[in-house]
C-alpha cells in the first residue's frame, strides 16, 4: 500500500535542508544572482552536494552514493522549490543520475555522487516521458549537431548526449559550445549546445536511459512544484494576517478567506499526488500512471498558487525586490517542463484505457 506520510528520516532530512537554505539562500541573494546573469549558486551547491552528500542520494552505496530512494529526493526538491534555489539538483542529481543508473556507468556515477562533477542530460527541458528526443549525428568518431532548451548546461561539467546510432554519450562540457537562451525562469537557465566533432564516450543505450530519466524527472518535479505552491500559500496567509485595511487584517475578509481555503485544498491534493508519484517511482509500481496523475495536476496548482500570491500581495507583489516573481516564473516554466499537463492527461488516458472520442 502506498504510504503518503513522511517518515522520521524524511522529516529530519527536510529540516536539515530547510535550515541550510534559510541560512544560505535568502530571497534577496537569489534575486541579485538572477539580475547578474549568473544565477547558479556554486557555494550552495557545494554544500548540498559535498557537505550533505545530497548529490549522491539516488546512487547506491557501493557506487559512492547514499543509497536512498526517490522519496528522499522528493523531500529535497520540495525544499529547493520553496526557496527557488538556483542549484542544478534536479538536472544533475536526479535526471543525469537516473540516466547513468540505467546505463550502469560506475565511473561517472561515482563522480556525480561525490558532488565534484555536475551532469546534464542533453534533452530539451520540454520533452515529456516517451516524447520525441532530438539526437545528434555520430560520425567519424565525433558527435555533430545542435540541441536546444538544455537546462543547466552552462554549469555542467559533463553532458549526456543521445546520438542517432542509439547510444548515449558522455561529452566533456569544454568540448562543446554552450550558448545561453532567453528563459522565463531566471533560476534555471536554458542553453543551446552545439557539437562540432566533439569526442564522446558511449555509456549505454539512449532509449531506456532517457525514458527512465524523464519519467523520474516528471514524477519528482511535482514535489518541486509542491514546495513552490506551499511557500506561496504560507507567505500569502502570513502577509494577509499582517496587512490591515480599515483597521482590520485583510485576511479577515470573507472573500479572501474563501480564496485561501480553495488554494489550501488544491495544495493538499497536490501533496497527495506528488507523494504518490515519488513513492511509485521509488517502488516501481504503477509509476507511469502515478507520474502522469501528478503532472496533470501539479502544474495548474503551482501556477495558480503563485498567481494568487502575486495578486493578494497587492502592490508590493509587483515589485522586483519581492521574490514572488521568481516563484511565478518558476511555476510557469515548470508547467511545460518534462511535458505539459495536457500531454500527461493524454498519456494517462492511454495508460488507463480512457481514450476520448
Amino acid at each position: 500500500m502506498t504510504d503518503l506520510l513522511y517518515s522520521e528520516e524524511e522529516e529530519a532530512l527536510r529540516a536539515a535542508v530547510r535550515d541550510l537554505l534559510t541560512d544560505h539562500c535568502a530571497p534577496a541573494d537569489v534575486i541579485a544572482r538572477a539580475e547578474s546573469g549568473a544565477p547558479h549558486d556554486r557555494a550552495l551547491w557545494k554544500t548540498l552536494a559535498e557537505g550533505m552528500g545530497l548529490a549522491g542520494l539516488l546512487i547506491p552505496e557501493e557506487q559512492g552514493g547514499q543509497g536512498a530512494s526517490a522519496r528522499e529526493a522528493a523531500v529535497v526538491l520540495e525544499e529547493l522549490g520553496r526557496a527557488v534555489a538556483p542549484v542544478p539538483y534536479l538536472t544533475s542529481a536526479v535526471v543525469a543520475t537516473e540516466a547513468l543508473l540505467a546505463c550502469g556507468d560506475e565511473e561517472l556515477l561515482g563522480r556525480l555522487a561525490a558532488g565534484r562533477t555536475i551532469g546534464a542530460l542533453a534533452v530539451g527541458l520540454h520533452v515529456a516521458p516517451g516524447g520525441e528526443v532530438r539526437t545528434v549525428r555520430a560520425e567519424d568518431g565525433g558527435l555533430h549537431g545542435e540541441l536546444t532548451g538544455i537546462a543547466d548546461a552552462d554549469v555542467a561539467d559533463v553532458l549526456l548526449v543521445p546520438a542517432d546510432d542509439g547510444g548515449l554519450y558522455a561529452v566533456a562540457a569544454d568540448a562543446v559550445t554552450v550558448t545561453p537562451q532567453t528563459s522565463l525562469d531566471l533560476t534555471r537557465p536554458l542553453a543551446t549546445v552545439r557539437l562540432e566533432g566533439a569526442p564522446g564516450r558511449r555509456v549505454g543505450d539512449a532509449g531506456p536511459a532517457v525514458r527512465r530519466a524523464l519519467r523520474t524527472a516528471a514524477g519528482l518535479l511535482a514535489s518541486e512544484q509542491l514546495g513552490l505552491a506551499d511557500w506561496a500559500l504560507t507567505e500569502t496567509v502570513r502577509y494577509l494576517k499582517e496587512r490591515k485595511q480599515f483597521n482590520r487584517p485583510v485576511g479577515g475578509f470573507q472573500a479572501l478567506k474563501h480564496r485561501l481555503a480553495q488554494l489550501w485544498l488544491e495544495v493538499v491534493n497536490l501533496r497527495a499526488a506528488a507523494r504518490a508519484a515519488a513513492d511509485a517511482v521509488a517502488c516501481g509500481e504503477d509509476a507511469d500512471v502515478m507520474v502522469a496523475v501528478a503532472q496533470a495536476y501539479a502544474a495548474p496548482v503551482a501556477v495558480h498558487a503563485a498567481e494568487e500570491a502575486l495578486q493578494l500581495h497587492g502592490g508590493i507583489g509587483m515589485t522586483w525586490e519581492h521574490p514572488i516573481h521568481l516563484y511565478l516564473k518558476r511555476a510557469k516554466a515548470d508547467s511545460i517542463a518534462y511535458g505539459t499537463a495536457g500531454a500527461h492527461q493524454g498519456a494517462l488516458a492511454g495508460l488507463v484505457d480512457l481514450q476520448g472520442p
